[in-house]
């Protein structure tokens, strides 16, 4: 079977795992400092915030940006579910909007005619890591006194006229899950830089301690914490930041190889007239964390019948991104919603097998496979 993905790692992740195991620290200490110092200079940020996941990453970013009970937040529905479940976390509504089905993020033209009396902030997601139009955005937010929070989980690499995802707005929100470009297991990171946000972030993360547990724990004098405010438990381990130091080092590496892979089934599949291959204008940069190939209406099959073939070949696909307003859970508050656009991207797209290191007999074997289906 060829996977849909896997996470690069290597005996230098092991070993530095096993480092911070044997060091004594594996809760949150000098690893996680670390991690966060480099992060926040590959991106450009002045902070950036480790937390145990990009949902908890998102929803400190919310609260931090004052969004309250009965506030509306607008994001897109094709998205993975996290996105709107976190602003369901802080008490808003999450407000779902039409996507540009070349990239799959979020329309700025939709985006305005949601905007209501009740709108707080903007979720800008990067979607398979393509970067979207954050200037558009940026100008949209400022036009209304809105509060934009980018949800980059998968965009960590990607750039955005000539800047790295993570350096242009107040908050940036990532993931290191294991479909994502780089990998701690699981983890995610918040880039800022505004200094309010990341002292409020840290404190947030860790129960709305006032000192952290390292402080206590270094410290010659008798240091007792206070509770400044309800808090979390959404912090990253040392042994994870470890694996996620040596993740960062060779991600430039892993960005540019994924990007060959990406012309290769650029090269491949774009002459087939019933495909829609990802676009990338000037001024933007995508990791390739996932391909995603569209189905025109001229297409011989359907999605499900192309991803089922594909896997009696011993290709595995994925659905392209999923609409959050279709799924049970937000049934009763997506009630008559209709997004025709996103309904329609989603349903007619897959993500094919991306990964490093992919072998060249794999992506042949994708290509032609989809070739003798489509063709």
């Amino acid at each position: 079977m060829i996977p849909i993905a896997k996470p690069f790692l290597a005996k230098e992740e092991a070993d530095a795992a096993s480092a911070a195991v044997l060091s004594g620290w594996v809760t949150q200490g000098p690893k996680v400092s670390e991690f966060e110092e480099k992060f926040a200079a590959y991106v450009g940020a002045k902070y950036a915030v480790a937390v145990s996941n990009c949902t908890t990453a998102l929803h400190l970013a919310l609260i931090v940006a004052g969004v309250k009970r009965g506030d509306e937040v607008i994001c897109p529905s094709m998205t993975h579910i996290a996105t709107a479940n976190a602003v369901l976390h802080a008490g808003a509504v999450p407000v779902f909007c039409e996507v540009i089905p070349e990239t799959y993020n979020m329309n700025v033209q939709h985006a305005e005619k949601l905007v209501s009396a009740k709108t707080k902030a903007i979720i800008l997601v990067h979607q398979i890591g393509l970067p979207a139009d954050i200037d558009a955005f940026r100008n949209l937010s400022a036009r209304h006194g809105l509060q934009l929070i980018e949800d980059a989980a998968c965009a960590v690499g990607s750039e955005y006229k000539g800047r790295k995802i993570g350096s242009h707005s107040d908050l940036v929100c990532f993931s290191f899950h294991p479909r994502k470009v780089i990998t701690t297991g699981d983890g995610g990171m918040i880039t800022t830089s505004d200094e309010r946000y990341y002292h409020r972030l840290r404190l947030l993360r860790q129960h709305g301690m006032s000192v952290n547990d390292r402080q206590r724990h270094t410290s010659l004098q008798l240091i007792f914490e206070e509770y400044l405010e309800p808090g979390y438990n959404y912090r990253l381990t040392d042994i994870q930041a470890a694996v996620g130091i040596c993740q960062l080092g060779r991600l430039d590496y892993i960005v540019a190889e994924r990007r060959k892979t990406a012309r290769y089934y650029q090269e491949k599949l774009g002459h087939i007239p019933c495909l829609a291959l990802p676009s990338e204008k000037e001024g933007y940069f995508t990791n390739f964390q996932s391909y995603s190939i569209l189905l025109k209406d001229n297409a011989p099959v359907s999605r499900d019948e192309l991803m089922q073939r594909l896997l009696d070949k011993g290709i595995a696909s994925r659905r392209g991104v999923m609409t959050i307003h279709r799924e049970k859970a937000y049934g009763e508050l997506c009630r008559g919603l209709s997004l025709p656009v996103t309904e329609h991207a989603c349903d007619r797209s897959i993500i094919i097998p991306l990964y490093v290191p992919m072998e060249k007999k794999d992506m042949d074997a994708v290509v032609h496979a989809l070739i003798s289906i489509l063709c």
